[in-house]
């Protein structure tokens, strides 16, 4: 068994998803004592976002490539197969200005390669066969009768980015992570921990350890 580990918050130890991530990976170990995991960071090192130069690789004939078109898509060649071989997918996502962090939005451009993810002719996705685990934190509270309810851009649009590929993404979150930081969000902390307690809940009955009573 083989898990791909992503995370992209770019706030290193401050990082809510990246300690659930970590935490998810620990689970994952547990049940797959064998298994191996692959790393990749998107926050300490992103991919680049598709420009003029090379993003149109992926609408032109490979034997037409100029030099910046080919290495665009060697790289999607590359991060296709980081997902092929996994049996799992781990993404840390953390919401950024209301939407996803820029570098999660050019891994699933890269990723949206006609041949390689899915096919051009049926449009069929080809890398469904895995399970895909996306733990979001959220430094407030967007849930129903919140406020800024449906002012969370990332996790509704995650599944539409990558439809063509056949991933669907099972969502775990932790809101209002920012509650113990911040003076004005106090009142706020008990329900942070709450979250944060089910969100880590969930995790941990993600995959049973081996060896456990199923």
């Amino acid at each position: 068994m083989h898990l791909l580990h992503i995370d992209s918050s770019i706030r290193g130890d401050w990082s809510v998803s990246r300690r659930l991530t970590a935490r998810a990976v620990d689970a994952w170990r547990a049940a797959h004592p064998g298994g191996t995991v692959a790393y990749r960071d998107l926050g300490a090192d992103p991919l680049p976002h598709l420009d003029a130069a090379g993003g149109l690789a992926r609408m032109t004939p490979p034997d037409q490539h100029t030099p910046a078109q080919r290495e665009s898509w060697e790289l999607s060649e590359r991060l296709v197969d980081e997902v092929k071989q996994a049996d799992v997918v781990l993404l840390g996502l953390p919401l950024y200005n209301y939407g996803a962090p820029s570098s999660v939005k050019s891994w699933v451009d890269h990723l949206i390669v006609p041949g390689l993810a899915y096919d051009p002719t049926t449009q069929e996705g080809l890398l469904g066969d895995r399970e895909f685990v996306v733990l979001a934190s959220r430094g407030g509270g967007y849930g129903e009768g919140a406020p800024r309810n449906g002012w969370d851009h990332a996790e509704p649009w995650l599944p539409h980015g990558l439809s063509l590929t056949g991933l669907r993404p099972r969502f775990i979150s932790a809101e209002l992570t920012r509650a113990p930081s911040v003076p004005a969000m106090a009142e706020l902390i008990p329900l942070h921990e709450a979250s944060l307690a089910q969100a880590e809940k969930e995790i941990d009955n993600l995959w049973p350890p081996a060896g456990a009573a199923r």
